[in-house]
């Protein structure tokens, strides 16, 4: 998804829409996270995002079990996501500074729902908290929380030349 894709839904959310899954169709095939995980994005709005994977075998560790990069991955790809679109609106943009995931119980395959949830949002960071739950018994198997630095793109210096 370019930044002008990304600001035009920023624009959306600060005008207080909530998106949902048909509105995120195109959004869901250029979304990082979307093909490899096989993230499915469920719901966007500025205070939470909703998404959820299927996870099998090729999300597996050599014990049969989901891999904990899958679940970083996982709470990354939706922190990251939700923050973009908190600054995308004035331009801006966001990289993670800090990834901690926690993994709670093993999990082999079945859906498995990710909510994000803003812990703060200033002006130069944001920290993102996501819980990541089982859908058959409701018990969580990950959690995690993102820092995320808002970037002004005008502000970066680079030689000349070089991205």
């Amino acid at each position: 998804m370019d930044a002008g894709s990304m600001a035009a839904l920023g624009e959306r959310l600060h005008a207080g829409e909530t998106l949902r899954t048909d509105d995120l169709a195109s959004f869901a095939q250029d979304a990082f996270g979307s093909g490899i995980l096989g993230i499915a994005w469920d719901e966007l709005s500025l205070h939470r995002a909703v998404a959820h994977v299927d996870p099998d075998e090729r999300h597996h560790q050599p014990y049969g079990i989901v891999h904990g990069g899958v679940w970083c991955s996982i709470v990354e790809s939706l922190a990251s996501v939700a923050a973009a679109l908190q600054v995308a609106q004035d331009g801006r943009f966001v990289v993670g500074v800090s990834n901690s995931t926690d993994f709670l119980r093993a999990h082999r395959t079945g859906r498995v729902d990710a909510v994000a949830e803003p812990v703060h949002v200033g002006r130069t960071q944001q920290l993102w908290q996501v819980v990541l739950t089982r859908t058959v018994d409701g018990k969580a198997v990950a959690r995690g929380q993102v820092r995320l630095q808002n970037v002004d793109p005008a502000a970066l210096g680079s030689p000349e030349g070089q991205p």
